[in-house]
């Protein structure tokens, strides 16, 4: 049996600029990214991203950007919904000096490069938890100001 995917929701993220550790102990660097706001919407959700939370990613030596964001949404019903988001992106090295550079109104092509993530979800009981029983899949692009991820719900 193969599995179907559904369209879940869209997520656009607003980032703050980030810090960057060169040459921590396991290799690579290391990034602190504070998220700090955005939106969100579906078919079953809509609402938007809080000012709590932000990403932490380790940049491989081999150009891999593995990251681990963490953060709070709130659904317009007023369900606080926390999701940690693991993922990858990579490319060649060319189109990554590019995302990490990215100058104003710019965009990079995202079929130029791989921006994969596998989201889990805590919330209340209630109508939201949902999230909490099924597997996600997220296809994202890295934009001028943050963050587009469309998530989709594993069948």
């Amino acid at each position: 049996m193969e599995p179907q995917l559904e369209f879940a929701f869209e997520t656009r993220l607003t980032l703050a600029p980030r810090l960057r550790l060169e040459n921590p102990r396991i290799g690579g660097a290391r990034l602190s990214v504070p998220v700090v706001g955005g939106e969100f919407e579906g078919p079953r959700l809509k609402g938007k991203v809080l000012n709590h939370g932000g990403e932490f990613p380790h940049v491989r030596a081999d150009g891999v950007f593995c990251f681990d964001a963490r953060y709070f949404m709130e659904e317009q019903d007023g369900t606080l919904i926390y999701i940690q988001n693991r993922g990858f992106r990579h490319g060649a090295p060319e189109v990554m000096d590019r995302l990490y550079q990215l100058p104003p109104g710019e965009t990079v092509d995202p079929a130029s490069y791989y921006f994969r993530c596998s989201p889990t979800f805590e919330t209340p009981p209630g109508k939201h938890d949902w999230l909490t029983r099924h597997l996600f899949i997220g296809v994202g692009a890295r934009m001028e100001t943050g963050n587009v991820i469309r998530y989709f719900t594993v069948l």
